[in-house]
């Protein structure tokens, strides 16, 4: 939350650790075939802790049979935002291949199109990055 009111227990707002789960944010059946959960103590290679250094946290990860291939995120549908209610999802993430693109959009629940929000290509980077993006949408919408 912009507040940072999604630090305390109790908040309206909903914060995604992935410690239990692939998190309320993301449907079960949504978690497309190429993610898994895992830790840096799971043996995999890279990275071999969260973004706050923990090894033993969980994270999300594209699985390495997966490459050269796609894997997709899909969340829970939101509702509409207006002046007063804005969403803001941030999001840790960590490149380690030469090539390849992490992208996240939004699709509008009435439609099918996909409309790109933002994008980060290639280069092997290994460290973790935080990115933050807010979504304005008058209708029901998935990222």
């Amino acid at each position: 939350c912009g507040d940072s009111s999604d630090e305390k227990q109790d908040s309206f707002c909903g914060k995604c650790d992935f410690e239990t789960d692939p998190c309320k944010a993301f449907h079960e059946l949504n978690l497309h075939p190429g993610w898994i959960r895992r830790n840096g103590q799971s043996g995999l290679g890279p990275p071999y802790s969260d973004h706050q250094g923990n090894e033993s946290a969980y994270f999300l990860s594209l699985s390495s049979e997966m490459r050269p291939f796609s894997a997709t995120l899909r969340s829970k549908v939101f509702l509409p935002t207006d002046n007063e209610l804005i969403c803001q999802i941030t999001f840790h993430y960590w490149l380690s291949q030469k090539h390849g693109t992490l992208m996240m959009g939004l699709q509008k629940h009435s439609e099918g199109t996909f409309t790109n929000l933002w994008q980060v290509s290639g280069g092997l980077q290994d460290q973790w990055k935080a990115k933050t993006i807010r979504i304005n949408s008058t209708e029901k919408y998935e990222v």
